[in-house]
């Protein structure tokens, strides 16, 4: 499974958003790869104009959701201290899907830069990124 950040379903959303942003996604939801958590659902529902509400929960109903619970939030706090320790500074946001995913044993894709930055401050995360003809780099 590979979470998928809320910067990429917003730019996936744009009508001017990168066409490989677009495909890469797409190519996760046929595949029913993508998935979604509770920090992404703020980002990008709660983010929505009135008039798209109904239409993108109807959509994100059908995408699995990971959870977060108790160990969860221990796990992102911990690693919020790692990652500020090492001078990588980054919003909780990212640090609570950073650490969900790692907890899920699942790759993200994202287009914000915090991810690759806690990638190389040792997070344990690994990326996804999409590629022609099903590619990816399993980082």
């Amino acid at each position: 499974m590979v979470l998928v950040d809320s910067s990429v379903w917003i730019e996936a959303l744009r009508r001017e958003g990168r066409l490989e942003v677009k495909v890469t996604l797409q190519g996760l939801l046929e595949e029913y790869e993508a998935t979604w958590c509770g920090p992404v659902k703020l980002e990008v529902l709660g983010g929505a104009r009135q008039q798209d509400r109904e239409r993108l929960e109807a959509h994100f109903s059908c995408i699995p959701y990971y959870q977060m619970k108790e160990p969860s939030w221990e796990a992102a706090k911990n690693l919020a201290w790692r990652l500020r320790d090492r001078g990588c500074l980054t919003p909780w946001n990212d640090v609570l899907i950073a650490a969900l995913s790692v907890e899920a044993d699942c790759r993200i894709y994202a287009v914000d830069k915090h991810f690759e930055m806690m990638r190389n401050a040792g997070a344990g995360i690994r990326l996804y990124a999409g590629g022609y003809g099903g590619a990816y780099n399993p980082n």
